[in-house]
Order: C-alpha cells, then structure tokens, then sequence
C-alpha cells in the first residue's frame, strides 16, 4: 500500500474513532430517561465533585458519574456545587443539573410568621416546617449575645423575629434562620428610623412598646390609639397595667395562657407583670408587625389613659378611672349576656 494510501486509511480510522468518541460521549452525557417525576437529591456540605456525581448516578438522575465529573471540571466547577436539597429529574440534561447546583437552585420551604407570635411559638413553626429544631433555635434566639451579633438591640432577638412569609431551604443553622427574620425587621426598622430619631426612645424600648400594642388589639386602626394611652401613662408615671405582659411572665412565652387572667395572676410578681412593676417590661413580649412598630414611634394624639374591650372586636377608650370603670361595667354585662345565650 502506498503512504497516500495509508494515510487516507489512517484518517478514515482516526475519523471514526473520533465519531465513535464523540457518540459515547453524547451517550455518556444523555438523560437517563426521556420522561420522568422529580425527586429530591440532597447536596451534603462539603462533598467533593466525585462524591456527587456518583450519587447522581446512584440515583438514577445521570447516565455516567465520570463523564458529568469531566463536564463539571470543563465548565469550571470544580468546587462550585452548592450544599442542600434539589429537586431534580432523570429527564433532564446533566448540564443543566450541574447549572441548577452550581446556582444553588434549592428547594425551599415555606416558614408563616405571623404578627404577635412570640419567639417559643415562632420556634414551633420552624421545627413544624423541617427547617431546624425548635429547643436549638429558642436557644439561640434567647442567647444574650445573639442580639449584638445581628445588629440590635436588648437581651435576646424576641421581638426582632419579623412577622412575614419567608421561604427557607433546610439546612441552614438556627443562627441563619434568625438572621433572615432579624434581616427583615432591620430593613422595615431603616424606613422607621428617621421619624424614630425625633422620639427619645431607643429601638429596644420602640419594639417593647410595639410588642404590647401588637399583643394587646387586632383591630389595625386601633393601634395608634392604644399606643397613644401607654405613651400617655409612661409620661405621667403611671403603670402600663397591661393584661398581654402577664401573660408572658406567667408563660414565659411559650404559650398563650388558655384562659381568663384572675385577679390572683395579677399579683404574681415577674418582671413583665406591669401592674406591678414602673415603666417598660425588660424586654419584647411577641414580635411586632410594621403597623405596631409605626404606631408606637407616631402614635395618635390623645387625653386617653384606658381602654377595655368594647364587645365588637375594638376598644372603648377613656380619660379618667370613673370613666373606665363604666366601660368595664359594660363590657362586663355584654360577657354576662354571651355567656347566657
């Protein structure tokens, strides 16, 4: 045979080697099924590309660990799959999962905070949703360092856990999930602030007065009118005599208290019964909404010093004790009568 002809010979061969590469290759890389249902795939930290791959095959979600190994290693990403859960399929192109997990497209889930939950009924929620456990994370919402280390202030993050919708991915840590919510409540609290300032009280003393109006009505109209009668008492000296902060000191938040409060729950002396004690509780009793947060830093202007239910949903309210005392004998005879019927 002559070199040319050798030559064309060896470039047939060379030819067909290289589509018969190129054809593994395509085949290497080709969804292992044409239709097929999501499944989660969980992305532990710290694992190696290797690692996931094969756990990719594993899974039935990719045809050959070793070719999506050298694909991911092409396209730079070594080291840039992302921990957590995904929802992946079979049907899908190996390099569109890898875009997914280098992304770090996570499954998420849904966490509802809503107004006035405290910080032992908001744990609850986070263990409930999978996201964490409930003890850990109380822990470290009550941490007297856990404030400071997020950027506001007092002695633990109750009252700074924003009531909002979030949705979370499993696997973040206690601190993580509350520096979402403590995130929330500092971006609402930036559009406060500038109106805060003209007040003399700080953000800790702003949100526990927030967190007694959130607690104490949820008619929305109303909160600036009740904030505007412990603003008035602070004022005169007076005790803020709030049912919501009993409540919590008995409870220690971590449930509502399931029933009437007694004169006898009145007298027991914690450091929230503020029939007992001057001034603001210690700290936040719930975590406040905006519209509490608004209504303590501008609250309504008024003579008024009390209030008591008025039996459809709101408040009466009133500027002298005789005055409060017929209100009372009110709301007293409309409880008398619902219970008869």
């Amino acid at each position: 045979m002559t070199r040319g002809r050798w030559a064309v010979a060896a470039a047939f061969c060379l030819a067909a080697l290289l589509a018969a590469a190129a054809a593994t290759w395509r085949a290497a890389l080709a969804p292992p099924a044409t239709s097929a249902e999501p499944q989660i795939f969980e992305v532990a930290r710290g694992a190696s590309l290797q690692t996931i791959t094969r756990q990719l095959q594993a899974a039935g979600l990719i045809r050959n660990a070793r070719a999506v190994e050298v694909l991911a290693r092409y396209r730079g990403l070594g080291s840039g799959l992302r921990a957590g859960e995904y929802r992946l399929s079979a049907d899908a192109p190996p390099g569109a999962i890898l875009d997914k997990l280098a992304r770090g497209q996570v499954v998420t889930y849904e966490l509802v905070v809503p107004e006035g939950y405290t910080a032992a009924m908001i744990a609850e929620r986070v263990e409930a949703a999978g996201l964490g456990d409930a003890d850990a994370f109380l822990a470290w919402v009550r941490d007297a360092r856990s404030p400071a280390d997020l950027g506001v202030e007092g002695a633990s993050l109750e009252g700074y856990l924003y009531p909002e919708t979030y949705r979370l991915p499993r696997g973040l840590s206690s601190r993580e999930i509350a520096a979402v919510l403590v995130n929330q409540f500092l971006r609402v609290w930036r559009e406060l602030e500038p109106l805060a300032r003209e007040h003399s009280l700080s953000m800790h003393e702003i949100v526990t007065l927030a967190s007694i109006v959130e607690k104490e009505t949820g008619v929305a109209e109303e909160r600036p009118l009740i904030a505007s009668v412990f603003v008035n008492r602070l004022r005169k000296g007076m005790r803020l005599q709030s049912d919501p902060t009993v409540v919590y000191g008995l409870t220690d938040g971590k449930r509502p208290l399931g029933r009437a409060l007694t004169r006898a729950d009145l007298q027991v002396p914690t450091p929230y019964n503020t029939y007992l004690i001057d001034g603001l509780p210690p700290g936040p009793i719930a975590n406040p909404g905006r519209a509490s947060l608004a209504a303590v830093i501008d609250p309504a202007k008024s003579d008024y010093l009390y209030f008591v239910a008025d039996g459809s949903g709101g408040h009466a309210f009133a500027k002298t004790l005789a005055e409060h005392n017929r209100n009372v004998a009110k709301w007293r005879r409309i409880r008398r009568d619902q219970a008869a019927e």
